[in-house]
């Protein structure tokens, strides 16, 4: 097949029209989290949706551009959202220097986005080991095999040392590596963003004051 020519601009004439929902003040709960439990959870049960629980985390690397990945949200609670990673690839990297980062959920199917601006710090070693514990074998074989974000040879490299270590762990209980744990994101500011008509959407803006109450503003689509 040839390839298609793409010197020039190309426009993309798509355009959905957001009308499922709105999102009045009445409709709001005093704290994020019970709001963000909310949507959450018809989310999950909306049958379209099959990893309602992706999320975007933006960070900031060394030359100061931000860098975003999808990752898995395993945990929340009223403290915030709790992820699993290397801590010694980009994103853990980029998180000891600066410990600020960005969360985004977006639910395409109900016309919804979440975003989150939050501080992050890691959770307990013995949160780590426990849901290390918890996670398929095949899983824990992977965080020890993978030297997250480095440069490797190739794929055969990946598949010969997830051979070698399974059988160095045949027959035991696999630890977990001391370079792998959870981040939590404790929220200081989180934005509920509802499609609606004519572009005309709903952006609800909580803001964690001095004072750690939290209040909300309405923002401009």
């Amino acid at each position: 097949m040839k390839n298609k020519d793409i010197t020039r601009m190309e426009k993309i004439q798509k355009r959905q029209v957001y009308s499922k929902y709105q999102l009045n003040e009445t409709q709001l709960q005093k704290h994020p989290m019970d709001m963000f439990v909310q949507w959450f959870e018809e989310a999950e049960a909306q049958s379209t949706i099959s990893e309602y629980y992706t999320m975007s985390v933006s960070t900031v690397e060394a030359d100061n551009c931000p860098r975003t990945r999808i990752v898995l949200l395993k945990e929340y609670s009223s403290e915030g959202f709790v992820f699993y990673t290397n801590y010694d690839s980009r994103k853990g990297k980029s998180l000891s220097v600066n410990n600020k980062a960005c969360l985004h959920f977006f639910w395409p199917d109900m016309q919804r986005q979440v975003i989150i601006k939050a501080i992050l710090e890691k959770v307990p070693v013995e949160q780590s080991d426990q849901y290390f514990a918890e996670r398929p074998r095949g899983s824990q074989l992977g965080a020890h095999v993978s030297p997250q974000s480095e440069i490797i040879p190739n794929r055969e490299f990946l598949s010969e040392k997830y051979e070698q270590l399974n059988k160095v762990f045949e027959g035991q209980t696999i630890p977990r590596p001391d370079n792998w744990g959870g981040f939590l994101a404790i929220p200081y500011e989180i934005e509920f963003w509802q499609g609606r008509e004519n572009r005309l959407h709903d952006r609800i803006l909580y803001r964690l004051s001095d004072a750690g109450e939290w209040g909300f503003v309405r923002l401009a689509p």
